[in-house]
């Protein structure tokens, strides 16, 4: 959800420049079932303009009718929002509405925050009732100081508070160049994730030629620098064995989230042994951690299908779950 946060705080920065009010919805509580869940964030703008989504398109115009209110008085308000009666969630929603207008400071300790890579919480405080209150609203808690949306925001004891801590965007690293790779950099991109493609000089490629990349290396294997952590996954697929292999040795000391190695398992095999063989001692935790060949299996046959079978398998391996056919899931779709 960081990188909707994202959005949300640049839409606003456009907004201010010109003078246009803003109003931020979170969704902070759920009694039963919903499109999505708390957490979820949009900004509302007074010209009409809005960036996020609180539900799956259903729920947007109610709040943004809610929020006039907001825009005028500047006080924080709950609004429910009973779905049982309207949609096939049947669930009620509670959306808090404040006025949104940060500070310089909070601007700038929210970007560095973002650009280190740091997590952040946010709580919220709130009544599970309709209601305007100036004693609701958020809170943001960075690394080293604490940001109230509202100078004036005062809290009370007896408010339900939602607290969501917020981690860094999950980034994806592409090794390779070639059209598939483009077609796999435009997935990512969509999902939210931040992108950087890492290719061979030789090969004269620019971040241009990858729509929805944020970075861009033109790098040789043996002067490859990553930063790669808990919020990374790495997809290895240039085409070439022996640029996979390069890379592959010179990376064999990272542990992202999710490593990735496109082709068949005959060459995954292969690389594995010519890389043991020069370098003998190296760790076995790094092998296994390896998914090659990497995706789901759903029949996948084009590169834009493919794109979507190795995404789909990252988010099965980030987010720990095994993937299956939803209708034979029991229970809930979320947990």
């Amino acid at each position: 959800m960081t990188h909707e946060l994202k959005k949300i705080v640049k839409a606003y920065e456009q907004a201010a420049a010109n003078n246009i009010k803003c109003v931020l919805a979170t969704v902070v509580a759920l009694d039963g079932s919903s499109y999505r869940r708390p957490g979820v964030r949009m900004l509302l703008q007074e010209d009409g303009k809005m960036v996020g989504a609180v539900s799956g398109g259903c729920v947007e115009k109610e709040v943004f009718l809610q929020a006039a209110s907001v825009f005028k008085s500047k006080v924080a308000k709950v609004m429910t929002y009973d779905g049982r009666y309207r949609l096939g969630c049947e669930g009620i929603l509670y959306i808090l509405l404040e006025y949104f207008e940060p500070n310089a400071i909070f601007l700038e300790t929210f970007w560095s925050t973002i650009k280190n890579r740091k997590n952040f919480l946010i709580e919220s405080y709130f009544q599970k009732e309709h209601l305007e209150d100036v004693t609701f609203g958020s809170v943001f808690k960075f690394e080293d100081q604490t940001q109230p949306l509202q100078n004036s925001f005062s809290q009370k004891a007896d408010n339900l508070i939602f607290s969501h801590t917020l981690n860094p965007c999950f980034k994806m690293i592409i090794i390779g160049a070639e059209h598939d790779a483009v077609q796999l950099c435009g997935y990512a991109s969509m999902t939210g994730w931040e992108v950087t493609v890492v290719a061979n000089p030789k090969e004269g490629k620019t971040l241009t030629d990858f729509p929805g990349a944020t970075d861009f290396l033109n790098t040789d294997p043996e002067t490859l620098r990553l930063n790669v952590d808990k919020q990374t996954a790495v997809v290895l697929m240039t085409h070439s064995y022996v640029k996979d292999l390069q890379y592959l040795i010179s990376l064999k000391n990272e542990r992202p989230a999710y490593f990735g190695l496109l082709g068949p398992a005959r060459r995954r095999e292969k690389l594995f042994d010519d890389l043991i063989e020069r370098f003998p001692n190296v760790s076995e935790e790094f092998i296994a951690q390896i998914h090659g060949p990497a995706g789901i299996a759903v029949g996948a046959e084009t590169p834009q299908e493919i794109a979507v079978s190795v995404v789909a398998e990252i988010l099965s391996v980030t987010n720990k779950v095994q993937p299956i056919l939803l209708k034979e899931k029991s229970g809930r779709i979320h947990a």
